[in-house]
């Protein structure tokens, strides 16, 4: 699978500018994924998918975004739903107390995945972001199912996934916050509002939700575990990202070296300085994902691997930022004009640090954790 993102990368290289100066989803992309087997990609092998790890996931996540990053974002949005879901074991499974239906629909759902299916995330929303606790789309239960009413912003891939996952909370009992699995169709309406800076081509308009599902959307078939979930699994919620990120900051080093060559400015020592700069700060980024990673699969949820899970966010979305700029200021004011890669890259690279969680949040929670603190209960704002 490895292998196979390397020969996606360039063709999805070749479409980047085309998408990002329209606004447009990379139809050609998920085509080549789908088409690849990308899509079963952390679904068990029993159940048809290549049954990669975490680590695994973050290796191709970072050729992807080598690439075309937007590209790569919502297959991040596709792979943390199917991760999460295949990371429910059946011994996590029981020890939740999960019913037997509960499991049934999720290996449904990880099949499908496998046959070609892709999943979107409808989470965020205006005023909340992505903290789970702040949501105000609701669900109640209704005969044979649930009834969900809200409205999600930044919902990558709007209007082409085959199901969403949305997050919404009991109008029950507050303190309840679940998952549901909606397929595309009727009570899902796209309202197109992504016109953004960067990662322009992933489509992330807002979702308008008004439908009704059956029991079986629920994922985990008990209600209230979203929260669970987050803590358990926080790599997922926030470290996922750090790979497209760096793989972003690569590219933009892959750029500027090439256009320093193509205009024969090596032998200049501040461009060939601000190069090897940012060639190591892409390396050190790229080694701490993978290192977060390897903690993630060996030793998921203990208190050292969150930390890893932290940093690397933190460090992926800043490195991104402040190696994309400083190889804009490498390849000089020609770089500027759209369409040239590096202008591109610039953009896409400097949302890292404002995708969830912020570098601001990382920090504090990192601060606060140092400081002997709880880094999920403590802090300016809810994590979740």
């Amino acid at each position: 699978m490895i292998a196979e993102a390397r020969r996606l990368a360039p063709r999805f290289a070749a479409r980047a500018a085309t998408y990002d100066r329209d606004g447009a989803f990379p139809v050609d992309d998920f085509a080549d994924l789908r088409a690849s087997g990308l899509f079963g990609l952390m679904v068990p092998a029993r159940l048809g998918g290549a049954g990669a790890s975490f680590a695994d996931y973050a290796a191709i996540a970072y050729e992807l975004a080598r690439g075309n990053g937007a590209t790569a974002l919502i297959f991040n949005m596709h792979a943390s739903v199917t991760g999460a879901l295949a990371g429910v074991t059946d011994e996590l499974a029981e020890a939740l107390g999960l019913p037997a239906e509960a499991l049934r629909a999720r290996d449904d759902a990880l099949r499908a995945a496998a046959e070609g299916r892709w999943y979107a995330v409808a989470m965020s929303e205006r005023g909340a972001g992505s903290r789970l606790s702040q949501l105000t789309t609701a669900y109640e239960a209704v005969d044979g199912g649930y009834r969900i009413q809200g409205a999600k912003t930044f919902c990558s891939g709007a209007g082409h996934a085959d199901a969403y996952l949305v997050a919404a909370r009991s109008a029950a009992d507050q303190s309840q916050v679940s998952q549901f699995l909606v397929p595309a169709g009727e009570g899902l309406r796209v309202e197109p509002t992504w016109d953004a800076l960067g990662m322009r081509a992933t489509g992330s308009h807002d979702l308008h939700v008004d439908v009704t599902v059956p029991a079986g959307a629920l994922l985990g078939g008990v209600e209230g575990l979203a929260l669970v979930v987050a803590q358990l699994a926080p790599h997922w919620m926030v470290a996922s990202y750090a790979a497209v990120y760096v793989g972003v900051a690569r590219a933009a080093v892959d750029a500027a070296v090439e256009h320093v060559n193509e205009r024969k400015l090596g032998h200049l020592p501040a461009i060939r300085a601000r190069i090897g700069r940012a060639d190591a700060a892409v390396a050190a980024a790229h080694l701490a994902v993978m290192e977060a990673a390897r903690r993630v699969d060996e030793r998921p949820g203990e208190a050292e691997t969150n930390r890893w899970v932290w940093r690397a966010k933190l460090l992926a979305g800043t490195t991104a930022a402040d190696v994309a700029a400083s190889m804009l200021e490498a390849a000089g004011t020609s770089a500027m004009r759209r369409g040239h890669p590096l202008e591109r890259l610039y953009r896409d690279a400097r949302a890292g640090s404002l995708q969830p969680a912020t570098s601001d949040v990382c920090a504090d929670w990192l601060g606060v954790d140092a400081l002997g603190g709880d880094g999920d209960s403590e802090g300016s704002a809810p994590r979740w």
